[in-house]
């Protein structure tokens, strides 16, 4: 069976003619597995799977077979990075008698997977995902149930649905840019683990690729990857520095380690920008208003959240039933500690 669109939903027939028997046989193997043999049961599993059916839980009496809530799932609800998508999403759905359910991924695509798995049953009218790279299931699923998605946490060439983000990639290559521009020519950068962040690495990618063009590279020891936190920041400075005190310039992809960064060069009397430069990823009141302001990528997260909730909207009002990719940008904002 082909791929069905985003508008096109996997039925219990599509299930039964992959599975080689009747709809009925169908319900009865979901509700009441012991009741048909192994045989067919085995068939049907797989039908199932293959096809990324999911059953649904609500009343089929329910006019529109959706409920009117819009599920949006992010790695961490501890991050505060996500403060202001979430409040976008959520102004534009109570305009349209939405709501709004947030779950925490814990930075587990499997865990996302199941999440997904449970609104999708659940009939939701919309998923935002911060998330851009999912297991092939989710993907099967979101696509097969004809949920309408979005993926906020950047550009990709190929969305479930809909795409509303910036390009992670641009954003580290316009800082190595700002920052060559400013005369900076020894470089470091921090970030936190990348293995579980396509965000993350493509955002040192650019970085990286931004430098080679100038004819800089990086020594891998001066690529650090951190835990999360101000004193990750500080020991990731004193790392860098100790590593090799010509180090003119770090970029951490991260605001919580670039303040905590400049808080250690406080410590150690190393002048920012005149000793050391530190420029950050993501805006915030802490950027603004640290001891010198800092140096930053800012993403449009109110605006990404805005608009992923009116697409959604819209879908649900029978508008924009297409693929669609929103390249919403970033500006590179240049303060005292560069």
């Amino acid at each position: 069976m082909g791929k069905k669109g985003a508008t096109q939903a996997t039925s219990m027939k599509d299930v039964a003619r992959l599975a080689g028997v009747s709809t009925m046989t169908v319900s009865r193997a979901m509700r009441s597995p012991d009741s048909v043999s192994p045989h067919v049961l085995a068939n049907v599993q797989s039908a199932i799977t293959r096809s990324g059916y999911v059953p649904n839980r609500i009343a089929a009496s329910l006019s529109s077979n959706r409920t009117a809530v819009v599920a949006l799932i992010v790695p961490s609800l501890r991050n505060a990075l996500y403060a202001e998508m979430i409040k976008g999403i959520s102004d534009v759905l109570t305009r349209n008698n939405l709501h709004l359910m947030i779950s925490d991924s814990g930075f587990d695509l499997t865990e996302e997977e199941t999440l997904v798995s449970e609104y999708v049953a659940q009939r939701v009218c919309g998923i935002v995902l911060h998330n851009t790279k999912h297991t092939q299931r989710t993907t099967d699923m979101l696509r097969a149930s004809a949920t309408a998605c979005v993926e906020t946490g950047n550009l990709v060439t190929n969305p479930i649905d809909m795409v509303v983000s910036y390009s992670n990639y641009a954003a580290g290559k316009a800082m190595a840019e700002h920052l060559l521009l400013l005369g900076y020519r020894t470089f470091a950068f921090a970030s936190l683990a990348v293995a579980t962040s396509d965000r993350l690495r493509q955002r040192r990618n650019g970085f990286l690729t931004g430098l080679r063009k100038a004819s800089i590279s990086i020594d891998p020891a001066l690529i650090l990857e951190v835990d999360a936190g101000l004193e990750s920041g500080a020991r990731a400075l004193g790392r860098i520095v100790d590593t090799n005190p010509a180090v003119d310039a770090i970029f951490f992809a991260g605001d919580v380690l670039a303040a905590g960064a400049i808080f250690e060069c406080h410590r150690r009397g190393l002048e920012v920008p005149s000793r050391i430069a530190i420029a950050a990823s993501d805006d915030n009141d802490l950027m603004q208003n640290i001891v010198p302001p800092l140096t930053t990528v800012a993403f449009p997260r109110y605006e990404i959240g805005v608009r992923s909730a009116e697409a959604i909207v819209a879908r649900t009002k029978g508008l924009d039933a297409g693929l669609s990719t929103v390249d919403l940008g970033f500006t590179v904002i240049q303060r005292g500690s560069t």
